[in-house]
């Protein structure tokens, strides 16, 4: 059970229900940090009085100092500041930084030997051999927030040597689930944004939408959970009440369940192994049929895409990862299209060589170069 907590990207959805479930657990929190939000920001660290509050932009920071004068809660700026907040004297360190920039703050928490309640899948997606690795060394608990990966490392507990033939992630399908490619191709942003299950962020919300998060997901689980791209399975579940399925040797296969609400997996990650009465209520199976379905590559190619870079690892996850979140930037400004999107990451994938088994700088210089890339474009 978590005592005190960091919360990082705290303005953002995963962050906002974070802070949400530390009130309800009466748990204390040592830091926050988060891109630019001051006003939120603001009220936050207000409410929970944490030590430390870090802010990635500058200006934003010197704003949100002016606004916390009257307190004695210390203001940092820049990617420092943010490794500092996650190197405080928490216990638990929650990462729901969105993108790449939340690999080097979880790095640092690793190395400190905290529970990471991992929200950050992009981290992962970019050096899973590196931090998994760094877990170990360090003796860092890393637990994760993504809901199908909760539900898999539940599906796990009790499994002696945690042996199984397959993981199949389930997927709600998106907004556009059952559309064809022709009738995508002129997408807009606010169709996109309109997910039938989840309330998340914009750029997990494309993500969804393009299936690139499924793909993220994906990667993430092979690096959790030591399993191979072939022994794990994407199934459509538009219901989104199964978050994930483990295949055991003998036939088994174990469901963990739960309404679409991110409190749950967030809760489980600070009270692990206790679980704790939850605000959120049970689904209502007699209400609730369940169906599930492949996903269809041809008019979702990013989550094809995402898993051929799974298969050629090294730097490719990383490239793939940095060109698709500057393309949904791009799509979100209404500078390119939905499929745009796809066209990006493949480019960048085709234009940067791949490096195998790559140290941390080479990945994030592999980050750096797609990000160029596709700015340049």
């Amino acid at each position: 059970m978590s005592k005190l907590v960091s919360v990082l990207g705290s303005t953002g959805s995963i962050g906002r229900q974070s802070l949400h479930i530390i009130r309800h657990l009466g748990l204390k929190v040592s830091s926050l940090a988060a891109n630019r939000s001051t006003k939120l920001l603001e009220e936050q660290a207000r409410e929970f009085r944490p030590s430390l509050v870090a802010v990635f932009d500058d200006k934003a920071a010197a704003d949100l100092k002016i606004r916390l004068g009257d307190t004695s809660v210390r203001v940092l700026s820049g990617m420092e500041g943010v490794v500092e907040a996650a190197s405080d004297l928490s216990d638990t360190v929650i990462t729901a930084i969105s993108g790449a920039a939340g690999l080097l703050p979880t790095m640092a928490a690793i190395e400190r030997g905290k529970r990471i309640a991992l929200a950050n899948k992009e981290t992962l997606v970019c050096a899973g051999e590196i931090v998994m690795a760094a877990a170990r060394r360090h003796g860092a608990e890393i637990v994760p927030v993504d809901s199908e990966h909760s539900a898999i490392f539940q599906c796990l507990e009790g499994q002696k040597d945690k042996n199984f033939s397959k993981i199949i992630l389930t997927a709600s399908g998106g907004p556009f689930r059952g559309k064809s490619r022709e009738e995508l191709i002129n997408v807009k942003k606010e169709d996109a944004l309109k997910h039938p299950n989840w309330s998340m962020g914009p750029k997990i919300t494309i993500d969804s939408a393009t299936l690139m998060n499924k793909g993220l997901e994906f990667i993430e689980a092979m690096h959790l959970f030591g399993a191979l791209p072939d022994n794990i399975t994407v199934l459509i579940h538009p219901q989104s009440i199964v978050h994930s399925m483990v295949e055991f040797a003998d036939g088994s296969v174990l469901a963990q369940c739960g309404v679409p609400d991110m409190k749950i997996p967030i809760q489980y990650a600070l009270t692990y192994p206790e679980r704790r009465p939850s605000i959120v209520p049970a689904p209502d199976f007699t209400k609730t049929p369940l169906s599930f379905f492949e996903p269809d590559l041809e008019t979702f190619p990013c989550l094809k895409i995402a898993m051929e870079a799974a298969r050629a690892g090294g730097t490719a996850p990383a490239v793939m990862n940095a060109a698709n979140e500057e393309a949904v930037w791009l799509f979100l400004e209404d500078k390119i299209s939905f499929y745009g999107i796809y066209e990006a990451v493949v480019s960048a994938l085709g234009k940067i060589g791949n490096k195998a088994n790559p140290t941390l700088e080479e990945i994030l210089e592999a980050d750096r170069q797609a990000r160029e890339l596709v700015r340049k474009a």
